[in-house]
């Protein structure tokens, strides 16, 4: 077999120049000089006797040959990863990575107290927490750079068959009012109330709201009715607002428990309704699963989950998880939001 044409540097080089939209920036991001990424890339057109980038504008655009090795390029790079991972595994959770996902409530509220939980445990494994929408966190876990995450949103349908997406636990969206307004006196309120309330809500366009929206409409509350005064961009900020009295809104429970406790805010019963949405623990069966992340779906996912979970599907052997891998590592189109 002849030599290949290109570099795990030359690759990592053009990862970085396609994601920072510069060679300088490149340069920056990986601790070389602008002068040595650009001689790299000069090297790598005239090995693969192709142009990767157009030159005309301000900011680095790939060619089409460009785009095409980016995109295997991020497999490499990512199966590469993924052996270092595997090796660093021989050490029995003496040391290693695990990566989680998940979409933004489940990363301020629920995620954190998982991982706090794992790391008593295991104290010598370092944890990232990755938080992005439901979209982006979906296909970190399909190309291998997430090992698992907890999301509430949508699946992308594209992936739905390279992923293993298991309903996890219920989380409850609860009307939140002022402890003063005159609801709050109530031991419960009926739906009509809703639509004379004034709500703060996320913004319009947000996965968070639309999720809402969906789940409130098949409780039939029509959210097209409601009064909707302030549109903030984080669940905090509304809580703060509603603590404030300048609204009402519904956020997830997982959001509000430390705010209950203190009796700064009041949560309000709506007749005959529970408003309910399913999150989903979602992994690729067909990537390594490291000691580090099969010992956190062990012994720390049950902890939170619905009774009754499928957790059997998370066991797997290590021996069929690396022949999966090794069986299915071919380049697959991927995405970002």
């Amino acid at each position: 077999m002849s030599d290949l044409p290109f570099t795990l540097d030359q690759l990592r080089i053009l990862k970085a120049i396609a994601q920072e939209g510069s060679f300088k920036r490149a340069a920056d991001s990986l601790y070389v000089s602008q002068p040595a990424v650009s001689l790299q890339v000069q090297n790598l057109e005239r090995q693969l006797d192709v142009p990767l980038f157009d030159r005309g504008g301000r900011r680095a655009q790939l060619t089409e040959a460009g785009h095409l090795l980016l995109s295997y390029g991020e497999k490499i790079l990512s199966l590469c990863q993924e052996t270092c991972r595997a090796i660093e595994d021989l050490q029995n959770l003496q040391g290693g990575t695990l990566i989680v996902g998940a979409s933004q409530t489940t990363g301020t509220y629920l995620l954190p107290r998982m991982i706090g939980m794992f790391r008593q445990k295991y104290p010598d494994v370092a944890v990232q927490l990755h938080v992005h929408s439901t979209r982006r966190t979906a296909w970190s876990v399909a190309n291998g750079q997430v090992d698992l995450a907890i999301i509430g949103g949508e699946i992308p349908g594209e992936l739905a068959e390279s992923l293993e997406i298991i309903p996890y636990a219920e989380d409850e969206l609860a009307l939140i009012l002022p402890v003063f307004h005159p609801l709050a006196k109530l031991e419960k309120i009926h739906k009509e109330d809703l639509y004379k309330l004034q709500f703060i809500a996320l913004d319009s366009q947000s996965t968070i709201r639309k999720v809402i929206d969906q789940v409130l409409a098949r409780c039939e509350i029509d959210t097209r009715r409601f009064k909707v005064e302030m549109e903030l961009n984080s669940i905090e900020a509304i809580k703060n607002a509603v603590q404030s009295g300048l609204g009402a809104a519904f956020v997830s429970t997982s959001a509000i428990a430390k705010e209950l406790q203190m009796g700064v805010l009041h949560c309000a019963n709506i007749e005959s309704v529970v408003v309910k949405r399913t999150l989903w623990l979602i992994f690729n069966p067909n990537r390594y699963r490291s000691k580090a992340a099969e010992a956190f779906s062990q012994e720390i996912l049950p902890q939170f989950a619905n009774p009754g979970w499928n957790q059997d599907v998370l066991t797997l052997t290590q021996k069929n998880i690396v022949l999966t891998t090794l069986d299915t590592a071919t380049p697959t189109s991927s995405g970002e939001d």
